[in-house]
C-alpha cells in the first residue's frame, strides 16, 4: 500500500511538469489545433523578436532577477558573518518564521506605501527640509531598482533560514576556533574557510531565489517597471490578450524566459566555481594576506537590524493606511480616521478568505499527507523523489511551467476550475514541506522504533505512539509553511483559474494597480495576517505537545 500510493504522489508530482513544459512547447511552434493552426512554425518567435522593447525587457529582466539574487545573497553573508556565533543570533532565529510568514504581495503593498513619491519616506523627506532635493521614487522607476530591492530584502530572511541547518553541519564554532589559532581574523575566517564551505550547499535555494526573481509577475505588476516592463510581465499581458492568436508570442517569450533562468543558474554555477577555485588556490598558496570588504560596525549593524525589522513594519503602515479617512501631503499621520472601508469591503471579504482558507488547507493537508507517505518509504526501502525533481517547482519559473499546464487543461470537458487551481496549489505547497520534513526525518533516530517493535506494537501503532509524537512540532511547522505557501499563490490561481475563483491575492494584486490605497491597504493587511495566524497555531500547538511530553516523562 505504502508503495503504491508512493507511485501515485510521483506521477502527480511528475505529470504537471512534463505536461507544462509539452503544453509550452507545441503553442511555441504555433501548434494549436484549436485555434485552427496545425502546422508547426516560427510565427510566435518571429512576433517576439520583432517586438521593438525586447531587448530592454531582457535586461531590466537580468538587472532585477538577478541583482536582487545577488544582493540578498550579500546581505545574507553580513549578517551571518556578524550575528552567527553571538547571543543575538537567538533572536535573530526567532524572528525569521514570521518574516517568512509574511506574503510578498503584503509586503510589496506596505513597500509601496512606504517608498512611493508620496509615501511616508516622502513625507518624512519633506518634514526634514529637503523638499529642495528630489525623493528617489523607487516604484515604477526605469531601472527597476524599486523591485531589485523588495525583492532582496524579502529574499533575504529564507536565504538565512536555508543556511541554518547547513552552518550547523559545518560545525562553524570549530572551525573558527581553528582559524584564529593559525592567525587569521574573525572576517578573513568567514571569506576564505566558511564562505567556501557554505556557498556550494547553499545553491539550491540561491536558485529558487533566481528562478522567483527573474520570472517574478505579482510583485512586478505593483512595483516593477512599466516603459518598458520585465520580460514576464511582457508575457503575462501578451497571455491575457483577449486576441488569442496572439498566444504563439505569448508561448515563445515563456519559453525563452525558461532559457533565460536556465542561463543564469549556468552563470550563477559559474561564478561559484571561480569563488571555490579562488579559494582552493588560496589554501595551497597559505597566504593570509588578502582583500576583505571592510563595512563600519555601525552601518554594518542598522544595515542588518533594517533588513530584518523592515518587513514587519509594512503591517503597521497597513493598518494605518487602511483607516485613513483624510491623509494629506506632507502630514506624517491621517487627521481624520474612519473604519467606512472597512464596512465596504466586508462582504466581499468573506468570500475571498473562505476561498483562500479553504486552498491553503486542502492543498496543505494532501500535501503533507504524500509527503509524510513518499518519507517514510524512502526511509524503508532507501528510494525517494530525487531531490532535484523536488526543486523544480521552486526553481523554474511560474509562468513558464503554469502556461503549458493551463494549455494542456484547456482540452480537458467540464469547467473544473476549483480543481485545477487546488492541484496547482498542491504542485508548489509540496516541495516546501517536503523539505521542510527532510531534515526532521532524517535526524529521527530509527532505534526507537526498533524497541516499539521489541515491545510487540506492530509498524501502525509505532508510527503513531512513537514516531509521530516525536515529529508533531514538526509537521505542524510543515503545515503552516504549506498553508503560508498557497495563501501567496497569484499566478496559479489566475491562470488555472481561468478568473473564476477569488483570493485576496488575487484581489491584492488587482486592486493595487488603480484603486484607493486604503482599500488595497486592508487587503495587504489581511493577506499578510492569514499567514501569521496559522503559524501563531501551529508553533502554540507544537508547544504544547513538547510542553505535554516533557511533564509525561
Amino acid at each position: 500500500m505504502l508503495a503504491i500510493i508512493f507511485v501515485v504522489t510521483l506521477l502527480l508530482f511528475a505529470s504537471p511538469l512534463i505536461i507544462g513544459f509539452l503544453g509550452m512547447l507545441a503553442p511555441a511552434f504555433a501548434w494549436l489545433p484549436a485555434l485552427n493552426m496545425h502546422q508547426p512554425s516560427l510565427l510566435g518567435w518571429q512576433q517576439l523578436f520583432a517586438w521593438p522593447d525586447l531587448s530592454d525587457s531582457i535586461a531590466l529582466t537580468l538587472l532585477s532577477g538577478l541583482g536582487s539574487t545577488l544582493l540578498a545573497l550579500w546581505w545574507c553573508y553580513l549578517i551571518l558573518r556578524r550575528y552567527w556565533l553571538s547571543p543575538k543570533w537567538h533572536k535573530i532565529e526567532r524572528l525569521l518564521a514570521p518574516l517568512l510568514a509574511f506574503p510578498h504581495i503584503a509586503f510589496v503593498l506596505g513597500f509601496s506605501l512606504m517608498f512611493s513619491s508620496t509615501g511616508w519616506l516622502a513625507r518624512i523627506w519633506h518634514h526634514l527640509g529637503l523638499t529642495d532635493t528630489l525623493f528617489p521614487d523607487l516604484i515604477h522607476d526605469h531601472f527597476g531598482l524599486g523591485l531589485l530591492f523588495a525583492l532582496a530584502i524579502k529574499e533575504t530572511p529564507f536565504l538565512l533560514l536555508m543556511s541554518i541547518s547547513i552552518l550547523k553541519q559545518l560545525d562553524i564554532k570549530r572551525l573558527y576556533q581553528v582559524s584564529i589559532s593559525l592567525g587569521y581574523n574573525h572576517k578573513q575566517t568567514w571569506y576564505m574557510v566558511i564562505l567556501p564551505l557554505w556557498l556550494p550547499k547553499l545553491r539550491l535555494a540561491i536558485f529558487a531565489v533566481a528562478g522567483y526573481g527573474l520570472a517574478v509577475v505579482d510583485v512586478a505588476l505593483i512595483i516593477g517597471p512599466t516603459h518598458p516592463s520585465t520580460l514576464s510581465m511582457l508575457i503575462w499581458q501578451w497571455f491575457t490578450d483577449g486576441d488569442l492568436t496572439q498566444l504563439p508570442r505569448a508561448a515563445a517569450g515563456a519559453f525563452l524566459l525558461f532559457g533565460i533562468v536556465i542561463i543564469t543558474f549556468g552563470l550563477l554555477r559559474l561564478a561559484e566555481w571561480w569563488r571555490l577555485s579562488y579559494a582552493t588556490s588560496w589554501q595551497y598558496r597559505g597566504a593570509i594576506q588578502q582583500r576583505v570588504h571592510r563595512i563600519p560596525s555601525p552601518i554594518a549593524a542598522f544595515f542588518s537590524h533594517s533588513l530584518l525589522l523592515l518587513p514587519l513594519i509594512m503591517l503597521p503602515i497597513l493598518a494605518v493606511w487602511s483607516f485613513a479617512l483624510r491623509w494629506r501631503f506632507p502630514d506624517l499621520l491621517p487627521s481624520r480616521y474612519s473604519g467606512r472601508f472597512w464596512q465596504q469591503q466586508l462582504e466581499p471579504l468573506q468570500q475571498l478568505i473562505s476561498n483562500s482558507v479553504a486552498l491553503a488547507l486542502i492543498s496543505s493537508i494532501c500535501a503533507l499527507i504524500m509527503v509524510i507517505i513518499c518519507l517514510e518509504y524512502r526511509q524503508k526501502y532507501q528510494h525517494g523523489i530525487p531531490t532535484m525533481l523536488i526543486a523544480v517547482p521552486m526553481i523554474a519559473p511560474q509562468l513558464s511551467l503554469l502556461f503549458g499546464m493551463q494549455t494542456a487543461v484547456s482540452f480537458v470537458a467540464g469547467q473544473h476550475f476549483w480543481l485545477w487551481v487546488n492541484w496547482s496549489h498542491w504542485l508548489y505547497v509540496f516541495p516546501y514541506i517536503y523539505l521542510t520534513l527532510d531534515g526532521p526525518w532524517r535526524s529521527y533516530d530509527q532505534r526507537l522504533d526498533q524497541t516499539a517493535r521489541s515491545l510487540g506494537l506492530n509498524d501502525w501503532q509505532t508510527w503513531w505512539r512513537v514516531k509521530f509524537p516525536q515529529l508533531k512540532p514538526a509537521l505542524w511547522l510543515a503545515f503552516a509553511v504549506g498553508c503560508s505557501v498557497s495563501l501567496s499563490q497569484y499566478l496559479p490561481t489566475q491562470m488555472l483559474g481561468a478568473g473564476r475563483v477569488s483570493t485576496l491575492t488575487t484581489e491584492a494584486v488587482t486592486l493595487a494597480s488603480g484603486q484607493d490605497r486604503r482599500i488595497s491597504a486592508i487587503y495587504g493587511l489581511l493577506q499578510g495576517l492569514l499567514p501569521l495566524v496559522f503559524f501563531t497555531i501551529a508553533m502554540v500547538f507544537a508547544q504544547r505537545k513538547t510542553s505535554q511530553a516533557h511533564t509525561t516523562r
